[in-house]
């Protein structure tokens, strides 16, 4: 029986982590929010909706690589939404960025902007904007679900 329900929660975390990937694409698409931004608002509006629309501004900067081009907008909005929804959990929120940085390096070869837009049109950021938000809504889904069962079985 506990199989079960972990394998329930599983499935709702890949649903979830499905919805962040087409909303934050979407967001991305609609020109209202670039890369940070997007990854960031589906955070938010699925993990702390608690917490104020203007929650997603602090984003702003990180768009287009931070202005420098080098760190990957989207990467720096999922780690920033890991902070929202992890908060005191340091060292968690430490391992899963590592965690996140590994995945996106192992998907697109490095983290940086510019040299990922080298070698792809524009176009591509939309996708990989998808694609990280679907990712930190896996990992959050899966480690706010593991907290959640722990307290319940202590």
């Amino acid at each position: 029986m506990f199989w079960s329900k972990n394998a329930q929660s599983s499935l709702e975390g890949m649903e979830v982590a499905e919805k962040c990937r087409i909303e934050a694409e979407e967001l991305y698409r609609s020109g209202r929010y670039h890369c940070a931004e997007a990854v960031l608002a589906v955070v938010r509006n699925h993990f702390r909706p608690d917490l104020p629309e203007e929650v997603v501004q602090m984003a702003s900067g990180f768009g287009g690589g931070s202005g420098s081009g080098c760190m990957c907008g989207a990467v720096s909005g999922a780690t920033v939404g890991l902070g929202l929804v992890l908060r005191e959990d340091k060292k968690l929120i430490a391992h899963l960025t590592r965690e996140l940085h590994a995945w996106f390096k192992g998907k697109y070869g490095v983290t940086c902007c510019k040299t990922i837009r080298t070698g792809n049109d524009k176009g591509i950021c939309p996708v990989l904007t998808g694609e990280v938000a679907g990712k930190i809504a896996e990992m959050l889904s899966w480690k706010v679900e593991s907290k959640h069962l722990s307290a319940i079985s202590a």
